[in-house]
């Protein structure tokens, strides 16, 4: 079964609380309309698995929210590609990796002390936006191949 997207989350500034959507329009070159890095040059959207948040709460010893990961879209499960340039494909909208999304000191003082620690290498990716379109929650994800389309190659 391929990965869906479980949740969305956006904040309008820096430090500012994620805020929930069902759904979101992407623009190719600009990331996610409404969110704090729309129109930065390669920060678009970042990308995290909520298997990895599992994994992350195993080693923490409590839950680890989607939301207070600062994320900003959690796919169900599978790894999220982490080398630059691997591509992720959410309904019309192509992603390319641009880094791995380091977690911060601030996962500390919102989820709890330890939280950067435990999310170290599950964290998530940053893509840049290459063919925009709407993202909703419950899309079916493509890892891979799979994921460029004629437009992108």
């Amino acid at each position: 079964m391929p990965p869906t997207v479980v949740a969305i989350h956006v904040a309008k500034g820096s430090r500012l609380p994620m805020q929930p959507k069902e759904q979101v329009e992407v623009e190719a070159g600009r990331g996610i309309v409404g969110d704090r890095y729309h129109g930065t040059k390669h920060r678009h959207v970042t990308v995290q698995s909520r298997e990895s948040l599992d994994e992350a709460a195993t080693v923490f010893g409590q839950d680890v929210p989607s939301h207070l990961t600062r994320r900003n879209i959690t796919i169900s499960h599978g790894a999220v590609p982490r080398e630059p340039g691997a591509r992720l494909r959410i309904g019309d909208v192509v992603l390319e990796a641009v880094r791995v999304a380091a977690p911060c000191k601030l996962l500390d003082d919102t989820i709890g002390p330890g939280a950067q620690g435990a999310l170290r290498r599950r964290a998530g990716t940053v893509f840049r936006v290459l063919e925009g379109g709407p993202i909703a929650v419950g899309d079916p994800v493509e890892i891979g191949s799979g994921a460029i389309s004629a437009a992108s190659r």
